[in-house]
């Protein structure tokens, strides 16, 4: 073979060789295929460079353009990506783009997740939303912190065990009432022979407050004391909020009675019943209407003491709904009350009040529960 035949071998091989290269190197960066322009941004890119992936679902489909520092102290780090055309329909506008490495110290590239199938698609030059990155040199000082922690947690537990250790060997030598207790059978039998008389005594005691209780029970309905009860309206406090409601309904009743309590009661200031005619009208109106509620409120000025005042409103709400309950053909468990206690009188002469909101069937009643007596 002559020498310009080898010449000329040698001239096709290494163009052949540049051409490989050059195809290869294009199809690295993008330049023989249709291409997309997203940017993104974040406070430090750590570490990323021009040239890195891009990869979306963990498939290289891109490149990293270019990497631009804001133009001021507070800005974003701004990395223009060029992305294959045939990811425009899985990167959506809800995508995110994260920094990632390549196993624990490998090359850092640019992650960027699928979109929701919802979601509007991405247009050349649009901007998508980042994740911060997740820094090596972050997570060793977590960690170190984390050894820091479990060390001390350490150092205590064994500072404790050695408290432990020294407590176990008083007790033992019979040191203190606890070593005493178990080291001295005598001491031990004196101290059993204490707590049973102790025992003893706390059920003696709750007898005796079980018979006080049934004597008080029984002095209310003696001959005695039970006019002062009867005038007052009820026997134990705690019927008070038997029916009581947490919340007035929001809807706006469909008839409300307004009463003056000395029209309904012997004094404003006492609960027992000496008008009961001035309830024939509620009772007849509940009778012939439906219903889902109603409310009985009681209302007093802010004369007096709070508590006391509180207790005396409750008492009429549930005298004027109990009447109701008794004498009238109704359903009573939807007749519900509420103590409103002190309230500024509304008008001259009005300082004691009862209310009685009667709401329509498409109301739903809110949910009682017995109240203390305190507002």
């Amino acid at each position: 073979m002559t020498k310009i035949a080898l010449l000329g071998m040698f001239i096709l091989t290494s163009l052949a060789i540049l051409f490989v290269g050059i195809f290869i190197i294009g199809n690295q960066q993008r330049l023989f295929s249709k291409t997309y322009r997203l940017q993104t941004e974040f406070s430090t890119v750590s570490g990323l460079t021009s040239g890195a992936e891009v990869r979306i679902g963990g498939v290289r489909k891109g490149i990293v353009d270019e990497i631009r520092l804001p133009s001021q102290p507070g800005g974003k780090v701004v990395v223009s990506v060029s992305i294959d055309n045939s990811t425009s329909s899985l990167i959506k506008k809800d995508s995110i783009a994260a920094i990632e490495t390549e196993g624990l110290l490998g090359n850092k590239f640019l992650a960027i997740s699928f979109g929701s199938p919802a979601a509007p698609g991405v247009k050349d030059w649009d901007t998508i939303d980042s994740a911060p990155p997740l820094d090596v040199s972050d997570m060793l000082k977590k960690s170190n912190e984390i050894l820091e922690t479990t060390h001390s947690a350490i150092k205590h537990f064994d500072t404790t065990a050695e408290h432990v250790g020294v407590m176990t060997a008083r007790i033992n030598r019979g040191d203190g009432t606890i070593g005493a207790l178990l080291n001295d059978r005598k001491l031990y039998n004196e101290f059993s022979a204490i707590s049973g008389e102790t025992h003893a005594t706390l059920v003696q005691a709750k007898v005796g407050v079980t018979a006080f209780q049934e004597n008080m029970q029984a002095l209310k309905r003696s001959f005695f004391f039970r006019g002062y009860f009867k005038d007052r309206g009820y026997l134990d406090a705690s019927e008070l909020t038997e029916w009581e409601i947490e919340k007035m309904p929001e809807a706006a009743p469909i008839k409300t009675f307004v009463f003056l309590a000395q029209d309904l009661f012997t004094k404003s200031t006492t609960s027992k019943l000496s008008s009961k005619r001035k309830l024939k009208e509620v009772g007849a109106f509940l009778e012939v209407n439906p219903f889902s509620l109603a409310v009985v409120q009681a209302f007093c000025s802010q004369v007096g003491d709070r508590e006391s005042n509180l207790t005396l409103t409750q008492a009429q709400a549930m005298v004027v709904r109990n009447h109701l309950a008794e004498k009238f053909e109704l359903d009573d468990t939807k007749l519900k009350t509420k103590g409103m206690g002190e309230d500024l009188a509304i008008e001259p002469g009005k300082e004691h009040w009862v209310e009685i909101s009667v709401f329509a069937p498409a109301v739903v009643p809110t949910k009682t529960m017995p109240t203390s007596l305190d507002k």
